[in-house]
Parts: structure tokens; sequence; C-alpha cells
């Protein structure tokens, strides 16, 4: 990050993300569904319940019997405790929310995979970021890790890891998510993009969280 930008992220005046947070508020106090609960009926004031909780995303969830990334945890809170439908991975509103939490979580560090329910998925999501995939075949470790602060079109490459997110991109003009950031690499190398809230794509952020364990989470973040 230039200094220009690393300026941007810090100033929450100038944060383009921090519009989506408070959009993500406003969601967490607004019913929804056919239940008409509302976030905050669950969980209270997110200042304090939602303190660290993007940190030790992805996560077990018992009832699917394997790891959901945050954003795939508020989805699921709406079809069971809201009766709503879910939402796209890129959604306005669960970007907002899943903003809004990831702000509590700022400057705390990333927690590391000790849940032994992840390890298998910690070990699968390991094994797809150093595999060459792809037409390109190009693993992640050969740009992250191999190729980190090299440059790729003029870009420096970035050691790739999931402090920040979700994040407004200069690129895109927009909010992104993890997610989208990872379908991106996979069209880049010409590979086909797992399932959003899928297995593989949970296993591989899974890796990533315990690769970046000890820093301090960043989110919303700004990139370019």
């Amino acid at each position: 990050m230039s200094p220009a930008t690393q300026a941007l992220q810090r100033d929450d005046a100038q944060n383009p993300a921090m519009l989506w947070v408070g959009d993500g508020l406003r969601a967490w106090r607004e019913p929804a569904g056919r239940a008409g609960n509302r976030c905050a009926d669950c969980h209270g004031e997110p200042k304090t319940s939602m303190r660290g909780v993007a940190a030790r995303y992805p996560a077990w969830d018992a009832a699917l019997a394997r790891p959901v990334s945050l954003a795939h945890r508020i989805n699921l809170c709406r079809e069971r405790h809201q009766q709503a439908p879910a939402l796209a991975h890129d959604n306005e509103e669960l970007l907002g929310l899943e903003a809004m939490i990831a702000l509590r979580s700022r400057g705390l560090p990333i927690e590391p995979v000790t849940d032994p329910r992840l390890q298998p998925a910690r070990g699968q999501g390991q094994a797809l970021f150093s595999t060459r995939i792809g037409q390109i075949a190009l693993s992640c470790a050969d740009c992250h890790e191999r190729s980190a602060g090299a440059r790729l079109g003029g870009s420096p490459i970035p050691e790739g890891h999931p402090t920040a997110y979700p994040i407004f991109r200069l690129q895109w003009q927009s909010l992104g998510s993890l997610t989208r950031r990872l379908q991106g690499c996979f069209t880049g190398v010409r590979a086909e993009s797992p399932e959003p809230f899928g297995e593989i794509m949970s296993a591989l952020q899974v890796f990533l969280r315990e690769r970046a364990a000890g820093m301090p989470h960043e989110g919303p973040g700004v990139r370019p």
C-alpha cells in the first residue's frame, strides 16, 4: 500500500468503506424476514457483542458440520432466526453487515486456527494454496510467497493476507469481500472458481486465517 492509500484507510472520515458500516448498522437494527427479528434482538449492541468476532472467522458451524465465513454466518442467521432469504456473497446489505462487524475487531490480532474440527479444512486449504491450477498453471504460493514484493503489470505483488476484509478496492470503486478477491485470482489464472459459500472456498479461507494469525485486523480496509 502506498502512503496515500494507508492514510485513506486510517481516516474514518475519508475511508469510503465506512459508508457501508453505516448501512450495516441500520440493517442490524431493522427487522427482517417473516420472523420480523432484528440482529440486535439476539446480539444487542455490536460495539460490545461483536468485538473480536471477525478476527476468528472462518469458524465451525455445528449444523453444517464444516467451517463458514463471517458472511456465510450472517446469512445462516438470516435464514435460521429471521426466516429471511440468504443474500448473494457481495450483496450490498451483506457487505454492510460484514463491514460493521469487521470494524469491531479493528486492531485485534487475527486468531490462530486452534479448533480441532477446523484442522482438516486448514489442510485442504493449504494444499489448494500450494497447488498449481488453471490454464496458466500458477498456485497462490507462486505469487504471494515466492514472488511477493515483485511487480506484476506495474503493481506490487502483496503477500496476500486477509487482514482488512471487506475492502474498498480502488480498482473496483466499491466494497468487496475476500471471496470476491479470491474469485478474481481464480479468474486470473483461468481456473474454475469454487462456490462462494462452498467447502473449498471456506477451506482456503481457513488456511489464510491461520497464515495471517497474530497480524492485526484492519477491516474494513482500503486497497489499490
